[in-house]
């Protein structure tokens, strides 16, 4: 039996993956103080690149990188869900993320900047849309 090019693609995506996210941890500031997680990243930018915001579109790319091998790998045909439309994986991506980006906006409107309730919102919100859309 030949073997499958795959588990070579999934370690090196998950190495340059390892890769980049130990870059974003290294371009943390640091001073005398500690660790400056919320510090800008990049000084003078035009952009109040922190951490935790460098960290979210990190997430993201991830999420697509790893999509694109999930339907490279497994294609799929679309299913019909509870809103009587056809979607896949990448669709249901899109559908979670945005819904979740208003349920965090409604989350910071009613409760304030705590985030940690909204973003476990988010996930059961996530988990719903890949099992029933």
């Amino acid at each position: 039996m030949a073997l499958t090019p795959w588990p070579k693609i999934y370690g090196a995506t998950g190495g340059v993956m390892l890769a980049g996210l130990a870059a974003l941890f290294w371009a943390i500031p640091r001073t005398d103080e500690g660790i400056g997680w919320f510090d800008p990243m990049i000084a003078g930018g035009w952009m109040a690149w922190t951490f935790p915001v460098a960290l979210f579109f990190y997430v993201i790319a991830c999420l697509l990188v790893v999509f694109t091998l999930l339907a490279i790998r497994f294609p799929e045909t679309p299913r019909v869900g509870v809103l009587h439309i056809e979607t896949t994986r990448g669709d249901r991506l899109f559908i979670s993320l945005l819904g979740s980006a208003f349920i965090s906006l409604a989350w910071l409107a009613f409760f304030g900047t705590s985030l940690w309730g909204g973003l476990i919102v988010c996930l059961i919100y996530a988990a719903a849309v890949f099992r029933w859309v």
